[in-house]
């Protein structure tokens, strides 16, 4: 191939296997190829795209799972990568789907500027803090099927028994639970789930205390605003990622987070609903912390007093607060994550 020729890379990534397309400038097909998933191959994977031409740009299905570690490796080569979502389902049920063709697609989603997403990265304490967040959703989820087993099997025991274990307070009835000695199969069960239990408690307060510290040590001035827990920071902050510059603004992150206003008007009614798209996690964290806000904050409390005085519903107003909230969030987020500028020669020399 010449050397003028500029290549396009669509991957589709999988577990085991990626397969890439590479396409010209023109959006002809030069070649298509399957790697190995590993680090090593990923160096293959980009010479052999290199081989056709100068590689400039590439779509990548799956960047914040499977094709992370590419797009990172992409991005580290100095190679443009795009977030790439998969084609719609009449596409699909119009061309077929193979493996090729996804790849195939994501380069053309690229070359014909409709993929313009730059990837999340992971590589800092947003990274670390999704892995402890993905921890402690686990070990609640756990803990609360723990708990509804003990209920429910608390229900075989004699009156006797019963009416010692049986607590209102999950911890007093895991407590209670935990003690029983008899050694028929209903006891050991009630203490095997206690005991779990209380394992899963002690795991969720350890991810508490680490996911404050981390979230305190990256983003103080955001723990420090009216409603702003460790936990929903926490969740902001993995949602913006560790490159947040990648967004284009306040804008772009309250449509990540799902609060930006959409249009629902229909003749002589404008208005806007709630956007139902979005991080749906992110939006849970602005929500909790809208409603925590209305009931102890005073500022907030007034502002609902005064929009519902005007006819808006409690639904309007929570949306209202959530994307007020999206931008005092990413102002935060940019000033704790966004890389240092470098100052002016005429400003080193004063």
């Amino acid at each position: 191939m010449s050397a003028t020729c500029v290549v396009t890379l669509g991957v589709d990534t999988h577990k085991d296997l990626h397969v890439a397309v590479a396409l010209d400038q023109l959006g002809r097909r030069l070649g298509v190829a399957d790697f190995p998933t590993d680090d090593a191959h990923h160096r293959f994977l980009w010479d052999w795209a290199a081989g056709f031409g100068e590689l400039r740009q590439a779509g990548v299905e799956g960047t914040g799972s499977f094709g992370y570690r590419l797009a990172q490796f992409l991005t580290g080569a100095g190679v443009a990568v795009f977030e790439v979502n998969r084609p719609n389902r009449t596409a699909r049920r119009r061309r077929g789907k193979s493996d090729p063709v996804d790849a195939e697609n994501a380069a053309r989603a690229v070359l014909s500027g409709d993929a313009t997403a730059t990837p999340k990265s992971r590589t800092g304490p947003a990274g670390q803090l999704r892995a402890l967040l993905v921890a402690r959703r686990s070990a609640v989820k756990s803990r609360v099927q723990a708990e509804l087993q003990l209920r429910s099997l608390v229900l075989e025991l004699d009156d006797t028994t019963r009416g010692r274990v049986d607590r209102r307070r999950a911890a007093d009835l895991v407590a209670a639970c935990a003690k029983l000695t008899s050694t028929d199969g209903t006891s050991l069960g009630l203490r095997a789930l206690a005991r779990r239990w209380q394992y899963l408690e002690r795991e969720v307060r350890d991810s508490d205390n680490a996911i404050e510290l981390l979230t305190r040590q990256t983003v103080p001035g955001l723990l420090a605003q009216p409603g702003i827990g460790p936990i929903c920071a926490a969740q902001l902050l993995v949602t913006a990622g560790d490159n947040p510059e990648r967004l284009s603004g306040e804008a772009a992150f309250a449509a990540l987070c799902g609060v930006s206003p959409v249009e629902h008007s229909s003749g002589k009614t404008q208005r806007h609903r709630l956007n139902r798209g979005g991080d749906r996690a992110a939006n849970s964290a602005l929500w909790t912390i809208a409603v925590n806000r209305l009931i102890h904050d005073s500022r907030t409390s007034d502002y609902a007093a005064r929009r519902n005085a005007t006819g808006s519903s409690r639904k309007e107003i929570i949306r209202l607060l959530k994307r007020y909230i999206a931008r005092q969030v990413y102002g935060e987020i940019i000033r704790a994550l966004a890389p240092p500028t470098t100052p002016a020669p005429e400003q080193l020399l004063t």
